[in-house]
């Protein structure tokens, strides 16, 4: 079977409106895909930087999957929490990107949102916290629905990741 190795880390946040934030991650990938080895979804610690926007997490990825075809490529799904200074954590962001298709070292961003409710829910939010999420959240990636929500952008997440490709050709796969 062809396979597919994903290595590298989720570097960190910028652009949200706090920073102390963390990050839940997670791959999908279609029926056609196996995980061989590694971690299919995870969570990074909480950072709250001192100076600056930038929220660092260093956080290490590392995936290997086997395929018999390119359908179902896989992605990665983030959800961004805030944590307040009670203790409390609400969702500050969703997002996704597909695992770049060619071999190599890669740099990526991906933009978040999250779900903006009534002009109450705004005012709930503001002095109570939490906010509207999704009840599911596969609706980030799978784009069913999707178009009927009112959302807000939030801030963007970085990425390194490295793609290594093996045995394509060998099966007659094609990317």
């Amino acid at each position: 079977m062809a396979e597919v190795h994903v290595i590298g880390q989720i570097v960190g946040a910028s652009n949200f409106p706090s920073s102390t934030l963390f990050c839940k991650w997670a791959f999908h990938a279609g029926g056609a895909w196996k995980v061989v080895s590694g971690l299919k979804e995870g969570q990074t610690h909480i950072d709250n930087p001192e100076y600056g926007e930038t929220t660092y997490w260093c956080h290490p990825v590392d995936i290997h999957f086997a395929t018999r075809g390119v359908q179902g490529w896989p992605k990665i799904h983030f959800q961004v929490y805030h944590q307040d200074r009670f203790g409390r954590c609400e969702i500050y962001g969703y997002g996704f990107i597909h695992v770049p298709t060619t071999p190599g070292n890669h740099v990526l961003e991906c933009v978040t949102w999250r779900p903006v409710g009534s002009m109450r829910d705004q005012i709930n939010q503001f002095f109570l916290g939490g906010g509207p999420q999704l009840k599911n959240p596969d609706v980030v990636y799978s784009g069913q629905d999707r178009y009927r929500l009112q959302t807000e952008t939030m801030g963007v997440i970085h990425l390194e990741l490295n793609v290594i490709l093996r045995n394509f050709h060998k099966f007659g796969v094609e990317y």
